[in-house]
């Protein structure tokens, strides 16, 4: 056991790789947005982000959930400060006659200012974007299924200048984009009238 412990640490050192953290938000208190998120949206309505019990959730009973109506509701964790690494995200799309999107966010320097990758199920398919004082921007998609009501993997890795985003295990799509090179926050994200739950957010640098 020792000796695998101390393989398992010389490939993190060789690699990089800092080890995963994972937010569940199962300790969290219902009814309220995760303590320790920023919990607001880009552009105008009103966003409503609040831990809910799901009975199927991947991870137990409790998930994030957003139920409100905004041009795009945002939620980030704010301890975060991450150049490279990946951000990956269980998510389910409830309800929406607009949209029923879940997504991920990454450098985000403000709820204005960020990278996004996005699953849609009314569209089935998943689209990258950047967002620059507000104003969302597309810059590749690809057609998916994306099915409503069930529960879909997103996520992106990320390093120097070149994105990949995964779906559900499979490679969808690669970036590549200067916009924002600094470290910035992690984050979930939907649009306008979007019911998502959120679950099992996992992150770490490289």
């Amino acid at each position: 056991m020792r000796k695998l412990c101390v393989t398992i640490s010389a490939m993190t050192i060789a690699t990089g790789i800092a080890a995963a953290d994972t937010v569940n938000f199962d300790d969290m208190k219902a009814g309220a947005p995760p303590p320790g998120w920023t919990a607001t949206q880009t552009g105008s309505g009103t966003a409503k982000w609040a831990v809910e019990k799901d009975d199927s959730a991947p991870s137990k009973q409790i998930v994030l959930k957003q139920s409100g109506q905004a041009t795009f509701p945002v939620c980030f964790k704010n301890d975060t400060s991450i150049k490279d690494g990946f951000v990956e995200v269980k998510f389910k799309p409830v309800a929406g006659k607009e949209d029923q999107a879940g997504g991920v966010m990454w450098r985000l320097q403000d709820a204005n200012n960020y990278y996004i990758a996005r699953a849609n199920a009314l569209e089935n398919n998943v689209t990258i974007y950047h967002t620059i004082k507000g104003k969302r921007t597309e810059k590749k998609r690809t057609n998916t299924n994306v099915a409503s009501g069930a529960w879909h993997t997103l996520r992106v890795d990320f390093r120097r200048n070149h994105f990949t985003v995964t779906f559900d295990e499979k490679k969808s799509l690669e970036w590549d984009d200067n916009t924002f090179k600094d470290a910035g926050k992690i984050g979930v994200w939907t649009k306008a009238d979007s019911v998502t739950a959120f679950d099992d957010f996992t992150y770490a640098s490289k």
